[in-house]
């Protein structure tokens, strides 16, 4: 997120600030994106000296030559505002006001741009639209260097199933319908779509407006770290997806769209050995306070806690869904960094993970 998060990564000086505050904070290894805006062309070239992964912008030209990187794009162009008399906490109010219209002609629009600088890589993030498939089928067949990213999701929720005044199941692109979902499945496994990410867009309860339930003006941001694997997991058995598969979405393809395939995404000597331990067979329920809701579905424990919400503010859709497939310990760099058994024993030590730069 290196345009949400303050201060944006839009100078080498706010980069600076972000690895200052992260050093010897992180418990895995991390690499910065840079941000694009209208005014900063001359800050693009230092910080991809300064060592970012790529550049993400909200539909703009790239003022980069250099093709070395990547451009992001958040492919919505414009918003519908919904007519005064529409139920702010009203899922569908939040649906129709963000329609897919909105990335089919984002994207036409970065296709049509691409076409002018062919050599230039171009990264279409959080893709919630299946209508766009055929724009991006068109645009590889054409030659475009194009790659495409959906979220978990995008991939395990529908918004028939969203019931109002609840603003955690908010994000933009918005959650779509059933048929949707399943169209995006299809084009995930036909590689129309390349990985799977979080999208893990955290922020203060405060912003998500929970207690007024105003999903219009809560903040947009589904948290998913750490359950990323389960839910893909959980879906995935349902349309006969391999743990191949997963591991090819989740860790092959985004290492080597984030320039680390010479370190991370796979285990092969020479690499990093990063990996985890997990159970594809136990279930447990997503909560927050004591008191799971849903005893007869989990294997786990008698109680499930917040310690499932690993991230700051813990707020998340998932809460209450049972998921299969649970992580029992992560290796970084071949040292144990995570242990379900011990986990507030290792949470104790300090944090091993590096600051990346440059895939280094």
């Amino acid at each position: 997120m290196p345009l949400n998060s303050i201060p944006p990564t839009t100078t080498v000086e706010h980069l600076e600030i972000k690895r200052k505050a992260a050093r010897d904070q992180c418990h895995s290894d991390v690499a910065f994106w840079g941000g694009v805006i209208p005014g900063n062309q001359g800050d693009l070239k230092p910080l991809l000296a300064a060592g970012i992964a790529g550049f993400k912008c909200f539909l703009i030209e790239s003022g980069v030559d250099d093709t070395s990187t990547v451009l992001l794009f958040h492919a919505e162009l414009g918003s519908t505002v919904p007519s005064d008399h529409s139920d702010i906490n009203s899922y569908s109010t939040f649906l129709d006001s963000r329609s897919e219209k909105l990335e089919t002609d984002a994207i036409s629009l970065i296709t049509s741009l691409q076409s002018k600088y062919p050599a230039l890589r171009c990264h279409i993030v959080h893709l919630s639209a299946s209508s766009a498939l055929p724009i991006i089928q068109t645009a590889r067949a054409a030659g475009l260097n194009l790659t495409v990213e959906t979220c978990f999701h995008y991939l395990c929720l529908s918004a028939g199933e969203i019931p109002d005044g609840h603003p955690e199941f908010k994000c933009c692109p918005p959650v779509r319908e059933a048929d949707n979902r399943e169209l995006l499945w299809a084009g995930l496994k036909e590689g129309l779509i390349d990985f799977v990410v979080s999208d893990h867009s955290p922020c203060v309860a405060e912003l998500k407006k929970l207690d007024e339930g105003d999903i219009m003006g809560a903040w947009g941001g589904i948290s998913t770290l750490g359950l990323g694997l389960s839910l893909l997991w959980t879906e995935g058995q349902r349309r006969g997806i391999s743990i191949a598969q997963i591991v090819e979405w989740l860790s092959l393809k985004t290492a080597a769209h984030a320039g680390l395939g010479h370190l991370k995404g796979q285990l092969r000597v020479g690499l990093d050995g990063d990996f985890v331990i997990w159970d594809p067979n136990k279930e447990y329920t997503v909560g927050t306070i004591g008191g799971c809701g849903f005893p007869t579905l989990i294997y786990l424990c008698p109680q499930v806690t917040s310690d499932h919400l690993k991230f700051k503010n813990k707020i998340s859709p998932y809460v209450g869904m049972t998921l299969r497939g649970e992580v029992e310990q992560t290796y970084l760099r071949g040292t144990l960094v995570y242990d379900i058994a011990m986990d507030k024993c290792l949470a104790e030590r300090k944090p091993v993970g590096h600051l990346l730069s440059n895939g280094h």
